[in-house]
């Protein structure tokens, strides 16, 4: 099927691209009006947002994705000699988060046909260490969360989930962060709203989010004075600011509009790039609520197709190297034979919620040229 422009771009498509209007402008500029740049009222009306968005009971804003999900083992009371099942395809921050905590990330293969963790593998590496699963939902498309409670139910595991690119994505009608013990998500700049850096925890769990609560800030399970208060346990400081409630305050407003647009992008996508035998649009399930983040692809001559599209003024993002070829985690290929092969061909096309359809057309065109 061809598309619909053939007319040259002159202007560099980027494959990203954060958006920050007026309002976010003016809720910073209050915020520091009112001379109180640090976690207070904005902050935690950012969290009431949130927890109300995704539908749990609490929702914990701190400094960044990584840190959420390294203060949500430390709540779970994961530490040295505990182990941690962690995707081999994913950010390196996932299995670093593990690390923080002392403990091991056991590192295991990926489904062909979603690039998540594969729980036949979650199965075969459980050992009497093993305490919690973290399934990451790569790109916004859910794990099998059906499957990896299942597992850890019967094992009596934590369930931790990197939801970092799934906010306000969701798995059989329930938003993707609310299916384990808690979700963490990010707002770093490439997501769908961002707070600068930043990430949130949401639970149900009351004990878990008062350790939660704890654990961010020096052990006190509410704000403090700075001065003669209780400090209930140790902790550290991972309080969110006021400057960055107010920036996420204002981005939320936009939410409606850059979901419909992210939705559609990827719809264009994976209609008029069927029949190029090359590439594999990675499915999602939009009319059930799964919300992409990212269009993402496998293909063949991936790397060459990405110096053509920027030849042609389009910016791409290669996948992360699987895990266990950093050095950090460095182990064989043996035990990771799916993310092996198809990390060297996943990419992310463009994606940016400020791209409109001739833009996305003729992305589509260029590549269908290169094949």
């Amino acid at each position: 099927m061809k598309s619909k422009n053939t007319t040259e771009i002159n202007r560099f498509i980027l494959w990203w691209e954060p958006v920050i209007g007026d309002k976010e402008k003016k809720l910073i500029l209050k915020a520091l009006d009112n001379n109180y740049p640090n976690e207070g009222e904005l902050a935690t009306k950012f969290e009431k947002i949130i927890a109300e968005f995704v539908g749990t009971k609490y929702a914990i804003a701190v400094t960044s994705g990584t840190v959420a999900m390294f203060l949500s083992l430390k709540a779970c009371g994961i530490g040295p000699n505990d182990e941690v099942i962690v995707p081999d395809l994913t950010f390196i921050a996932t299995a670093n988060a593990v690390d923080m905590c002392g403990a091991t990330p056991v590192l295991v293969d990926i489904k062909s046909e979603t690039l998540n963790i594969d729980p036949n593998a979650i199965e075969k590496a459980i050992t009497e260490k093993t305490k919690a699963i973290m399934p990451v939902h790569v790109t916004g498309r859910p794990s099998d969360m059906t499957a990896v409670i299942d597992i850890a139910d019967r094992h009596n595991l934590f369930v931790i989930e990197d939801a970092a690119e799934a906010f306000m994505s969701k798995y059989n009608s329930k938003y993707l962060g609310t299916f384990g013990t808690t979700g963490c998500f990010s707002f770093s700049p490439n997501k769908i709203i961002t707070t600068g850096q930043g990430g949130i925890i949401v639970t149900d769990d009351d004990k878990i989010h008062q350790r939660l609560r704890e654990l961010k800030d020096q052990g006190r399970p509410v704000r403090g004075t700075g001065g003669d208060d209780i400090h209930y346990s140790r902790g550290y400081n991972f309080k969110f600011t006021n400057l960055q409630a107010a920036l996420g305050l204002g981005q939320v407003s936009y939410l409606d509009e850059r979901t419909k647009r992210l939705k559609k992008t990827h719809e264009i996508y994976e209609e008029h790039l069927k029949g190029v035998d090359a590439i594999q649009v990675l499915p999602f399930n939009i009319g059930g609520g799964e919300l992409p983040l990212w269009t993402d692809v496998l293909v063949e001559n991936r790397d060459e197709l990405v110096d053509y599209l920027k030849a042609k003024n389009i910016d791409c993002r290669k996948f992360w190297h699987p895990l266990h070829t950093q050095k950090p985690y460095e182990s064989s290929n043996a035990r990771f034979s799916i993310a092996t092969e198809l990390a060297p061909k996943a990419l992310w096309l463009p994606s940016a919620f400020t791209m409109d359809d001739e833009d996305i057309y003729y992305i589509i065109d260029m590549i269908r040229k290169f094949f």
